[in-house]
């Protein structure tokens, strides 16, 4: 039971809508589409749901105003058609809720907002007393100044922070394919549809492929990535097609639609900090470990020390958030680093007695390389 139900306060849900669910064939916003989903949204509200939206298909919209057919490559452009879509994609929302007596407000984060604490517990405020005013948040990347999510990001990771930041119940992503196949159905005829996904490790990974429709940005992957980090939040996940009738509703009320992702149990508790270092700022590197350090971290509840320590990847200093993998290179946490990339990269391979007697390395022999209070484990 988690603790809105325990509470007896109504449930948190989280919807994360793709740009190619949103939008028609034509990159243009389907309006019908909007009308069902605000249809759908006031029907899981009257049953005891609040609602956070997370929308794509501002750039998209911005292309279809400006009468821009193909998408430009320069990232002037690409802000400056995000700059005008934001305030069409805001305007449908508005009308489409509207008409059915909901207010909608609009959110517009950066990781630049989110990689600060401070920053990100105050974006966690504004939600929450949004959503104790009963208005319906409409939460977008800024992509007008926001270089990195343009080239690189995905709003499932938004979204995932956002279930976190309100402690969600339920987070449903509407993507544009049933949900997580055993392998890429568009490839493979005999793929089936995996119904629950309780435990996320390489072979989910690997089945998940790259990035699919070129409309968003996002593919299974980051799908995958996202559920991984609301597992251990404890928050189950549901991805299903956008136009399959009622899925929304459906997904809240528990019925078998799409792929459910939920762990069997929450092994780690994991706090408001935790969450943050999870999803608030991007891995700026990654340290591998062996297979002692990984037992000793998932087992044990340990902190990872230097002697675990078998390769660093990337160039990071102290305070930064990097991924943790094993030697097949999965990835199986994140955490804050007590040391920068370059102190960490002579302390591999060595003892923790010869790190203590090298005058370099010493500080490595009296503190964790991360520190088991800043380390979240994805299983």
């Amino acid at each position: 039971m988690n603790s809105h139900e325990a509470a007896g306060a109504r449930r948190r849900l989280v919807v994360k809508i793709g740009s190619s669910t949103l939008t028609t064939s034509e990159s243009s916003i389907d309006y019908g589409f909007l009308d069902s989903l605000a249809r759908q949204l006031a029907a899981v509200r009257a049953a005891g749901w609040d609602v956070v939206v997370v929308t794509s298909a501002a750039i998209a919209c911005g292309l279809e105003a400006l009468g821009i057919a193909k998408r430009p490559t320069d990232m002037p452009s690409l802000q400056a058609a995000a700059s005008v879509g934001q305030s069409a994609l805001s305007t449908a929302y508005s009308n489409a809720f509207g008409a059915l007596g909901m207010i909608t407000s609009v959110v517009l984060l950066t990781r630049r907002d989110t990689a600060d604490r401070n920053a990100y517990l105050h974006a966690r405020d504004t939600l929450n007393r949004l959503l104790e005013l009963s208005v319906v948040p409409i939460v977008n990347e800024n992509d007008t100044v926001s270089v990195e999510q343009i080239r690189f990001g995905d709003n499932d990771t938004l979204a995932a922070l956002v279930a976190c930041l309100i402690d969600a119940d339920l987070m449903v992503i509407l993507s544009d394919i049933d949900g997580m196949y055993t392998a890429n159905p568009q490839v493979d005829p005999s793929a089936t549809l995996i119904r629950e996904i309780s435990r996320i490790d390489r072979s989910i990974l690997d089945a998940a492929g790259g990035v699919g429709s070129s409309v968003g940005s996002g593919g299974m992957v980051t799908k995958i990535k996202a559920a991984r980090v609301l597992m251990a939040a404890g928050i189950p996940m549901v991805v299903c097609h956008g136009r399959r009738p009622r899925c929304i509703e459906e997904a809240a009320a528990g019925e078998d639609v799409g792929t459910r992702f939920v762990a069997p149990h929450r092994p780690h508790e994991i706090s408001a900090k935790k969450l943050w270092i999870a999803l608030g700022d991007a891995s700026r590197g990654t340290v591998t470990v062996d297979d002692g350090a990984k037992e000793a971290l998932v087992k044990h509840g340990s902190s990872l020390l230097s002697v675990g320590l078998r390769a660093v990847e990337g160039r990071f200093d102290c305070d930064d958030i990097v991924d943790v993998a094993d030697g097949t290179g999965h990835v199986f946490g994140r955490g804050r680093a007590a040391a920068g990339s370059d102190l960490l990269q002579l302390a591999v391979g060595h003892s923790r007695e010869e790190v203590a007697e090298n005058c370099i390395l010493a500080p490595l022999a009296e503190r964790p390389v991360i520190h088991r209070d800043e380390l979240v484990l994805f299983e």
